[in-house]
């Protein structure tokens, strides 16, 4: 027996602002929302990620951060096109495979080179 990720939940001021941003980076949708957040959904074996409204600001760098791969474009085509979505360059260099960003809110994150499918693929045991 085995657990999984069912939610990645993110605090931050504004999730619909979140929402939305990760929305069109992710390829998900919107499928909930209440006085506490906003909450997306992709493919279903992925998890769902909730933004909760909190009150403080953020003030380090995350503990935890997405990767973020490519799934039809050259990384450098996707880092334009995350650029227009809202994202920013972080002053956190990365290497020569990643490059690091931050979403709206000023969390970090990586856009890879590998290239990924857009479907995962099925899990098999080794």
């Amino acid at each position: 027996m085995a657990s999984r990720v069912g939610d990645i939940v993110v605090d931050c001021n504004d999730p619909e602002l979140l929402a939305s941003f990760w929305s069109a980076v992710l390829g998900y949708r919107i499928f909930a929302r209440d006085e506490s957040g906003v909450a997306i959904r992709g493919a279903t074996v992925s998890p769902d990620i909730l933004f909760i409204r909190v009150p403080e600001q953020k003030r380090t760098k995350n503990r935890l951060h997405f990767d973020v791969c490519p799934t039809d474009r050259a990384q450098e085509d996707e880092l334009t096109r995350l650029l227009d979505l809202g994202a920013k360059r972080s002053s956190i260099v990365g290497s020569g495979s990643w490059v690091v960003m931050e979403d709206p809110e000023g969390n970090e994150f990586c856009l890879m080179s590998k290239r990924i499918a857009k479907e995962p693929a099925p899990f098999h045991d080794a």
